[in-house]
Parts: structure tokens; C-alpha cells; sequence
């Protein structure tokens, strides 16, 4: 008899690549139905994992405050329960600052979910290592400060321009070059454009005064940019692979790399990797507005809280949510930084592991409603009225030169009622808080694109 795909099916096997080299060796070789068992005994694939039937349980660090947070806190548990049924979650918590951020079993922003054994791309996403650094710039007057680095720092899409950008470390080149996620020369040359940008969106450098000391603080906030964003596409795809073959029942969202398989050892290893670009990034950018302004740094910690962390065999998977305990940071310098908005005080905290945190705190104030619902909901109003009200007495700078008040404070969940859940739910202890001055973020990068004004020449 001549095989086809519906034979193999009958045999037990799930249709897969190799079905038609397979059915093609079956045929020209004319193999008999022993032959043919014996051959496809090396494409055997083991039994699938299935969902968990229940989901595992998670802790609930939320609640609303206000029937406008009703249905934001509800969405996150509801998407909550569908995520934790992946089969190698085993705990999980949202923080007081969370919100959906797609289809029910995505993980939510403001969530913490624990892994056996597995990384999840899906569950850092593209902003892979998205983190702040402060800098203590002392006894300096904040207007100083802020100036200089909006002549330094760089918003928005791509790269510095050739003759502006900042070196990448030949250290880091030499080991990105080693590892087969990030030997991509392509990959490399983004890289080293990105150096010393910040994105666009929520990303902001912030300058304010430590309510404890009286100085003058600078603080960064962005992820790993186009080179974070490549290597989450390239780890997708492999989980993927991977998620077809082991647990095809999974969403795709919430695919997983085995740590145990070469794939996993070496994606591992570029997380680390794309960590140290991140945190390269940050330092690149407060140093060279302490060069330009001759004075030497009082201090300065960094944390990340968009990241993957591993405690033996359990990996930890924060998305949007601050690291408190030591073992997850082996180059921890100080405490951790958690910003609100900006005309709210970045908070400077510490904490340890306990029963409801699960080793974390929040990452920021969160949103209730997406940009979209938020600008709707303003639209009584001229951008310029909405800007007045919402920065008084603050100095506000978007790079674009134009206004986005998705950005602006009432588009993220009340700062007051976030901070009242830490202290209600001990989840860490704030030490300082960095009074805001001011801050730049790049803005409606949209309005004025580079692209929408070729498309304008051209109609023209």
C-alpha cells in the first residue's frame, strides 16, 4: 500500500514537519507494516502536557478603590485564571498596580508568575529588561540637571544619528558575537545605535529632589530596545517550536523554552546578555551629563522590573513588578526604585520575600483605561488645557516637541491609592521618596513621524 498522512495519524503520530520525508522514505522503500513501525519509532513524540485543570493558585495584591477600577481589577483576575492553568506555572501574584494587556491569559502588567524549569518569552515580552536608574547628583540645582540632559539623552524611534551615538562596551560586542540568539551582525549594528536611547511610550528621565537629603536626583527609565525586541521575536519562535510539539493545547502567548534543552541554556544566557546592554544603556546616559557637568556621582542603584529571574530550578517571571529580595539581583548596589507618575515622587524602597509578594513589588501606578479610552475621555478639552492642568508647577518636556497626554498623570491609576495597597498588603518599605521637578518623555512620536511627512511630500 502507498502511506500518507492519515496512516501515520492512525499509527499514533502527530502530524508534524517530518511526516513528508517520512512518507516519502516509506514509499520508495516499499516498507512493510513492520518496517514502516520500526522506522517511525525515532519520530515517536511524547505524550502531550496538558493544561492544568485548575488553575494553580495566585496571591491577589488589588483591589478597586473606585467603581472606575471595578473593571480593570476584574479583567486582570479573569486573565489571571486562564494563565495560570500553563502546565509549568506553579505560583503567581498581581501587584496593586495591574492591568490587562491583551486576550484573557496573557500575563497582565503588574503580575509575577513562577516557572519550573521553563522560560517564557511571552511573559517579558518585546520590553524585555524595561528598568530605572538613579543617580545622586548631589547638592545641584535640578533646572541644571535637566537641562543637560535633554541635550543629551534620545528619544523616540531608531537609533542616534551617525556621529552622535554612544559606544557599546568591545566586552559586550565580543560576548553578543558568542551567543547564537545574539550573533546576528545585524543585530549588533542596532545595538550599537540604540546605545544611549530611550524609546518612546511610558519611558521618561525624571529629575526631583530626595525628600531625605535635599539632593538632586536624576532617574532613567527604559528597556533594552530594538535589541531586547529581537531577541523576544527569536525566542517566541523557538518556544513555539517547542510548544507545538510538547503542549500544542497552550496559547501561543504563553509558549515555553525548556531550561534543560541547549535552546534553553542559550536564551537563558542572552537574557543576561541583554540585561547588561540595558543596564550599559543607563549608565551611558547618566555619565555623560555628569562629564558635561564636571561633578562626580554621591550614588546609584538600578533595578529592573520587566525581567526573568532564577532561583534554582523555578524562574521567575515579572511583568512590570520590582524585585525585592537580593538573590534575584547578584549586582544589587541599594535599594529599589519604584516610579508612580510625574508630578508624583518616585519612591525608594526596600523589602524582603514574604508570604503575599512572592519576593516583588510594584512597578509603577498602572493604567484603568487604555491610551485610547483615555484620550476620549478628554476630549472636551484642547491638549493644551489638559497639559496645564495636569503639570502645574512642573517642568514637562516631551523630546517631539509635541504633547501626549496618554502620558500625563490621570492616565495611570491614582498613585495615592497604589501606595496605600503597599503599605496594606506589606509588600515593601518606602525609604525616600525623589520629589518631581520635572522630566521629558518623547511624546506623540506619531504626530510628526518621519515617514507621515514623506508620505505628505509626495501627495504634494
Amino acid at each position: 500500500m502507498e502511506y500518507n498522512g492519515n496512516n501515520l495519524i492512525e499509527l499514533g503520530y502527530r502530524p508534524a514537519k517530518w511526516f513528508k520525508k517520512a512518507i516519502q522514505y516509506i514509499n520508495e522503500n516499499n516498507l512493510d507494516e513492520n518496517q514502516v513501525k520500526s522506522y517511525l519509532e525515532q519520530f515517536r513524540q511524547p505524550e502531550p502536557i496538558p493544561l492544568h485543570e485548575v488553575p494553580k493558585d495566585f496571591i491577589i495584591n488589588i483591589r478597586a478603590e473606585h467603581e472606575s477600577e471595578n473593571d480593570n481589577v476584574e479583567k486582570v483576575i479573569k486573565t489571571m485564571n486562564v494563565l495560570m492553568k500553563t502546565p509549568t506555572l506553579v505560583a503567581g501574584a498581581i501587584m496593586p498596580d495591574a492591568c490587562p494587556t491583551g486576550p484573557e491569559g496573557h500575563i497582565p502588567v503588574g503580575g509575577v508568575v513562577v516557572a519550573k524549569n521553563a522560560i517564557h518569552p511571552g511573559f517579558h515580552s518585546a520590553d524585555i529588561c524595561c528598568s530605572v536608574m538613579l543617580t545622586d547628583f548631589g547638592k545641584i540645582d535640578p533646572k541644571t540637571v535637566l537641562d543637560m540632559a535633554h541635550s543629551i539623552t534620545h528619544f523616540g524611534y531608531g537609533g542616534r544619528p551617525r556621529g552622535e551615538q554612544m559606544p557599546m562596551s568591545q566586552e559586550l560586542m565580543d560576548a553578543f558575537r558568542d551567543n547564537i540568539f545574539l550573533k546576528d551582525e545585524k543585530l549588533i549594528s542596532i545595538a550599537r545605535s540604540h546605545m544611549g536611547t530611550q524609546g518612546d511610550g511610558n519611558h521618561f528621565l525624571f529629575v526631583g529632589i530626595s525628600k531625605n537629603t535635599g539632593n538632586t536626583m536624576l532617574v532613567t527609565h527604559h528597556g533594552s530596545r530594538a535589541p531586547g525586541a529581537a531577541l523576544y521575536d527569536k525566542g517566541m519562535k523557538v518556544a513555539n517550536r517547542f510548544r507545538e510539539e510538547i503542549s500544542p493545547e497552550t496559547l501561543r502567548e504563553n509558549a515555553w523554552i525548556p531550561y534543560e534543552t541547549e535552546e534553553g541554556q542559550s536564551y537563558w544566557e542572552a537574557l543576561q546578555l541583554i540585561r547588561n546592554w540595558t543596564k550599559e544603556n543607563h549608565t551611558s546616559i547618566h555619565d555623560a551629563i555628569l562629564n558635561q557637568l564636571e561633578i562626580e556621582k554621591e550614588d546609584r542603584y538600578w533595578n529592573e522590573h520587566n525581567f526573568v529571574f532564577k532561583d534554582g530550578d523555578l524562574f521567575y517571571h515579572a511583568k512590570g513588578a520590582t524585585p525585592l529580595d537580593d538573590k534575584f539581583m547578584p549586582d544589587i548596589t541599594g535599594p529599589r526604585l519604584i516610579p508612580l507618575n510625574m508630578s508624583e515622587p518616585v519612591l525608594i524602597v526596600q523589602g524582603a520575600t514574604n508570604e503575599r509578594n512572592l519576593g516583588f513589588a510594584p512597578h509603577g501606578a498602572g493604567r484603568n483605561f487604555s491610551r485610547t479610552q483615555h484620550k476620549k475621555s478628554l476630549a472636551h478639552k484642547t491638549i493644551e488645557e489638559v497639559f496645564a492642568e495636569e503639570t502645574q508647577g512642573l517642568d514637562i518636556r516631551f523630546f517631539s516637541n509635541e504633547i501626549d497626554i496618554s502620558e500625563l498623570p490621570t492616565a495611570y491609576k491614582s498613585a495615592h491609592h497604589v501606595r496605600a495597597q503597599i503599605e496594606e498588603y506589606e509588600l515593601c518599605e518606602v525609604l525616600d521618596e525623589v520629589m518631581p521637578y520635572g522630566c521629558i518623555m518623547a511624546g506623540d512620536v506619531q504626530k510628526n513621524a518621519p515617514w507621515k511627512k514623506k508620505k505628505k511630500f509626495r501627495k504634494a
